[in-house]
């Protein structure tokens, strides 16, 4: 079954908890300077807590009966990054052979994504780019994930419009399902002030290859419930086509999130309470991933909730 297949017929879909946070926090592990975490996989003592990580992952899926997409540790590994580090292009190719190693060894069903980012930071907004700009930076990654052989591809914590769409555009000239993640303020907009509802319909309505859905990450579950609740976001296509979250376990929003290694995080229990209410509220809601402040204890916890449902 491929990945699209996998998507409309399952009713809920687990994805990976936190990677870079957990690699900083249980294992003294921090980001590369220029490519941040692509680089783990050529450390040996990186790639084995890689493996561990993801294989943990695997295994709650597995248990629930679930099936779970992985990304690649790429978010930062963009073109011009990749060109001022150490490394060459074929640090795409690498990370994604990793994880299909991990996919090959694993009795669950797993999917593997590459995983794409902005050009600027997420959080603030900053460095955006424009539409036509956006989809020549971008095609460089989306096209080595393309001869990688990826399931999917993944923009991940998207704060901008025009950025989004290029990229959109990029990720659909490969033919490969995708999905573009947004970064959010509970006031139901993105970071560059574009409500969810218009991001969703401008996205697709400039692409013919349409991204198979859209979600959050690196929020909160409450967050993205008080931005869905918004009256302007309160339309079929937000309904029909906003269909999963990555949570972050703090309720900070992101400008507090940036760079904070103290924020507060919810338990495994409330956190998944809370992810629950989201499928409640809106049924055809089918991803469930984490983000920062999470782990495998909190992702044990959400599959064996939202799975109930």
């Amino acid at each position: 079954m491929n990945f699209s297949e996998c998507f409309y017929k399952n009713p809920v879909v687990l994805m990976e908890g936190a990677i870079g946070e957990r690699l900083k926090r249980e294992y003294m592990i921090y980001p590369d300077t220029n490519v941040a975490l692509a680089s783990h996989i050529y450390i040996d003592k990186s790639r084995e807590a890689l493996i561990h990580l993801y294989n943990e992952y695997i295994e709650t899926a597995t248990q629930y009966n679930l099936p779970i997409m992985l990304t690649t540790p790429t978010r930062r590994a963009n073109k011009e990054r990749v060109t001022n580090s150490i490394y060459t292009e074929d640090i795409i190719k690498d990370n994604v052979e990793l994880l299909k190693n991990i996919q090959s060894n694993s009795k669950g069903n797993v999917y593997i994504g590459g995983l794409m980012g902005c050009k600027g930071d997420a959080y603030k907004g900053t460095e955006c780019l424009d539409e036509a700009d956006a989809f020549t930076f971008h095609a460089w990654q989306a096209e080595l994930f393309q001869k990688a052989g990826v399931d999917f591809l993944f923009a991940g914590i998207m704060p901008s419009l025009p950025e989004t769409i290029g990229m959109a555009k990029a990720m659909e000239a490969t033919g490969i399902p995708y999905i573009i993640s947004f970064m959010l303020r509970d006031n139901g907009r993105l970071i560059d002030n574009t409500t969810i509802h218009d991001a969703i319909n401008k996205i697709d309505k400039n692409t013919k290859g349409k991204p198979i859905c859209y979600m959050t990450n690196c929020v909160h579950p409450n967050i993205l419930y008080k931005a869905l609740s918004a009256p302007f976001n309160q339309t079929e296509i937000v309904r029909e086509r906003f269909l999963g979250i990555q949570a972050n376990a703090s309720n900070l929003s992101p400008e507090e999130l940036d760079n904070n290694c103290n924020s507060l995080s919810s338990d495994a229990y409330s956190l998944a309470n809370d992810m629950s209410k989201l499928k409640l509220s809106y049924p055809k809601f089918k991803i469930f991933g984490g983000c920062c402040g999470t782990d495998n204890t909190h992702m044990s916890m959400i599959a064996e909730i939202i799975s109930k449902l």
